[in-house]
């Protein structure tokens, strides 16, 4: 896994071993910014289930001026802090070692931008997030909201929870979904 551009680029980065984490391929990370990349500059970026870090790290190579992650599994977590300090962006990432229902509660600002939420494929969390987001006052219908998960999960509920499906981006194993908040002037 590497920086694909921006002041960070080419820089490798650690990965945890075994297989509860899941790192984004750089072919489909170089993607997902070329989709978002007018947004991402001057953006606060919070990566939920981070493992390693590489879309967080990415978005502040990118020119994002702050990115939490959000992580909770030791292994990955040592390797989050190797690769935000190989990057040099220790003034710029706030690593929250928590679950994400707990981090919910510990974003203290008042916008995010860009929301990525990448958790295991065949957990419920992803919905749990994205449903718990939309009580949390950092998130309105300006925030763009991704998740990565798998061609089979269920968004079905995206519009009783008040949340617009903007555009869905397949891959061979994938797919990322991009949400916003309804906007409550309709």
């Amino acid at each position: 896994m590497r920086v694909i551009a921006g002041s960070a680029r080419r820089q490798l980065l650690k990965t945890p071993d075994g297989l509860k984490t899941r790192p984004t391929q750089d072919r489909i990370k170089e993607t997902l910014f070329n989709i978002i990349q007018n947004e991402v500059p001057g953006s606060l970026f919070c990566d939920f289930c981070c493992g390693g870090g590489g879309i967080g790290i990415e978005a502040l190579s990118r020119g994002a001026v702050r990115a939490y992650f959000i992580e909770n599994d030791k292994d990955a977590l040592s390797c989050l802090v190797d690769n935000i300090k190989k990057t040099h962006f220790e003034d710029t990432a706030v690593v929250l070692r928590t679950d994400a229902a707990a981090a919910l509660s510990r974003i203290h600002e008042k916008h995010l931008d860009i929301v990525y939420i990448d958790p295991p494929y065949d957990s419920p969390l992803a919905a749990q997030i994205v449903q718990a987001l939309y009580d949390m006052p950092y998130i309105d219908e300006n925030t763009l909201i991704i998740v990565e998960t798998s061609l089979t999960s269920d968004f079905s509920f995206l519009e009783d929870a008040g949340f617009v499906l903007e555009r869905e981006k397949r891959y061979k194993t994938q797919r990322h979904l991009f949400i916003r908040k309804e906007s409550q002037n309709q």
